[in-house]
């Protein structure tokens, strides 16, 4: 993820960030703000006042709002609740439950970066993989909603069971994650995983799904373009363009000041403008009323019941839905999403260190804050979300944004998460969101994420014949081959029911396929430094082999140096209260690698003990 250039929260003349000098606290043993943070409104050690804080940990919420509601939306179909708006309502407010709880997981004792923790799209292929198996595959009637009972225990049944599978494999997967987060071993697999494992790994995460995204535009492809426009007008064209806004101030007291209300929120805006607009379309009829015809998807009275439903509080629980179920095909399935996502937060951990001003994070923040998404994900397969949780790229982005990166606003978002997860209403009100409108939001937001993933080549030297060879090989097998299996499933039997599973969900799963193509052609073919070519050897010497000139890996490793063990570093990665600095500091600490190194005092200044991890 790189760094742009954005505007000011509200412009400089009037800014209501600069503006709260008085309100704002103090650093922490009086020092300065380091230069690399000078251009933030509050460091990630500042605490801002209260209510800046809810109201910044509220704007987070809306930032991640679409991918908190997409991920259990993909899913209804395959989990057979396609015409069950209720119980959607009620994975969405689970989701928005255990990010929360994640949250404050994750800047507490994890990272202790302000990164927010949501729904993962790295789950979502291997889970529809999983669902699409023969033994998983949803009966004819809950595709027809005529025939669906929602209330029936025989409907309850058969969407319950499938999600208590999914809640299993979920839980067990997690274990991989903090095994590989607690004990260190993510600095051994760092070597050999690169740009041009990660490049397709995270593309192939978003191009198989548009199925989904076409098929739910295409309900009604006149309101999804609209909601289209919306968002590429507001996040695109409109984003630098300043609208005035009330603002109440201590010293102007109520005045107004010009905010980048655009560039903030443009997938909310086009949402609730695509969705008013659908309202006064059904409130006028010129949507049809026959459940049959073209465009009746696009009415917000097909679900309009949901929300008379819904109670106004529901607290989510663990084991909500029954006890969790396990099967192997499933355990691998999701084991690929998690090496993917665990890729993914590290390059997020550096990108909001750089953007808060903060040093690199140490090796033993990386493994803690790892090993707490892997905890996370398995509290969220617990709760009964249908996925796990992961580090938000686009509320990252928001800190350069709004410049402020104190941890007390991501403390906030996570509270304000908690909170929207309790209130049922609030979770039915998104359930009843127009299909349309959804896939509209859906080819934009995928088409991102592709993006995002080829983003990572930028590393790699791509005059290479090598690894334009290695790329395309890589994500064009990843598409194909799952395409051929999904058509030709009894092509791979062999006898043994759990292993054929176990192949039908890997090979099903785009980003496994094309992740996997990628780190083995990477690691394997031999790659030329300039030596090499000059002396035209590089076909036959062994010692020229994967270059890390040619594969990007020596600017991936200059771009995630480590952290130097300072002073500012062990202020902000620590654990909270001087835990593994000041107290529990035994010997035999320096052995975790996920534990703060203690802390030495010396004349007038300190140091961090080095110790290898």
């Amino acid at each position: 993820m790189t760094s742009c250039e954005h505007p000011d929260f509200l412009q400089k003349d009037d800014n209501m960030l600069s503006s709260q000098d008085d309100g704002r606290s103090k650093k922490k043993d009086g020092q300065p703000e380091s230069p690399s943070s000078s251009h933030l409104a509050y460091g990630i050690l500042d605490v801002p006042p209260w209510y800046l804080c809810i109201l910044l940990g509220i704007q987070h919420f809306l930032t991640a709002l679409g991918g908190l509601v997409a991920v259990p939306l993909i899913l209804a179909k395959d989990l057979c609740l396609q015409h069950d708006s209720l119980t959607q309502s009620y994975l969405i407010s689970t989701m928005f439950f255990v990010s929360g709880i994640c949250t404050l997981l994750q800047v507490l004792l994890g990272v202790r970066l302000p990164i927010l923790q949501g729904g993962t799209f790295a789950f979502v292929a291997p889970s529809l993989a999983m669902l699409s198996l023969p033994a998983w595959k949803c009966p004819e009637w809950t595709l027809n909603a005529s025939q669906v009972n929602t209330s029936s225990p025989e409907f309850t049944e058969e969407w319950q069971k499938r999600i208590r599978e999914l809640q299993g494999v979920i839980m067990v997967a997690s274990c991989v994650q903090i095994l590989v987060g607690f004990s260190g071993l993510i600095g051994f697999l760092m070597r050999f995983i690169g740009p041009l494992t990660i490049a397709p790994t995270i593309s192939l995460m978003a191009l198989p799904l548009f199925h989904s995204a076409g098929n739910d535009a295409g309900t009604h492809w006149g309101i999804a373009a609209v909601t289209i426009f919306l968002i590429v007008l507001f996040s695109q064209y409109l984003k630098n363009v300043a609208v005035p806004m009330p603002i109440y101030g201590r010293e102007k007291k109520l005045h107004t000041s010009k905010f980048y209300l655009f560039q903030v929120f443009p997938v909310l805006l086009a949402l609730c403008i695509s969705w008013l607009l659908c309202f006064v379309l059904t409130v006028t009829n010129a949507l049809p009323a026959a459940p049959t015809a073209y465009g009746y998807q696009a009415r917000t009275d097909t679900k309009a019941n949901v929300l008379s439903q819904a109670p106004w509080f529901r607290f989510p629980y663990p084991g909500q839905w029954g006890l969790p179920t396990i099967s192997p095909a499933g355990v691998f399935g999701i084991t690929a999403g998690v090496i993917s996502s665990i890729v993914e937060s590290i390059g997020d951990y550096y990108a909001c260190a750089r953007l808060v001003g903060a040093p690199p994070p140490p090796k033993h923040a990386i493994n803690r804050g790892i090993g707490i998404e892997g905890l996370g994900c398995l509290l969220a397969g617990a709760w009964g979300s249908g996925n796990g949780t992961t580090s938000y790229s686009q509320n990252i982005a928001a800190l350069s944004i709004t410049r402020v990166g104190s941890r007390m606003v991501i403390v906030a978002a996570g509270c304000v998460l908690l909170v929207m997860g309790v209130f049922g209403k609030i979770g039915a009100a998104f359930a009843t969101i127009p299909t349309p409108v959804i896939g509209g939001m859906f080819l934009v937001m995928f088409g991102i994420i592709a993006a995002v993933g080829i983003s990572n080549l930028q590393y790699v030297d791509m005059n290479s014949s090598r690894n334009i060879f290695v790329f395309g090989f890589s994500i064009f097998c990843g598409l194909a081959v799952p395409n051929w299996v999904n058509k030709n499933p009894e092509m791979l039997h062999t006898g043994i029911l759990q292993l054929d599973q176990v192949f039908q969900v890997l090979l099903t799963t785009d980003m496994f396929v094309g992740g996997f193509l990628g780190f083995l052609l990477d690691n394997t073919i031999p790659a030329c430094t300039e030596t090499t070519k000059s002396r035209k050897t590089c076909p036959c010497l062994p010692e020229t082999q994967g270059s890390p000139e040619e594969r990007g890996l020596l600017t991936w490793s200059q771009i995630h140096e480590e952290s130097e063990e300072t002073a500012k570093a062990s202020e902000i990665y620590s654990l909270p209260c001087g835990i593994g600095t000041k107290f529990c500091t035994s010997s035999y600490t320096r052995y975790l690698p996920f534990w703060p190194r203690p802390e030495h005092h010396g004349k007038g200044f300190k140091t961090i003990a080095s110790t290898p991890v």
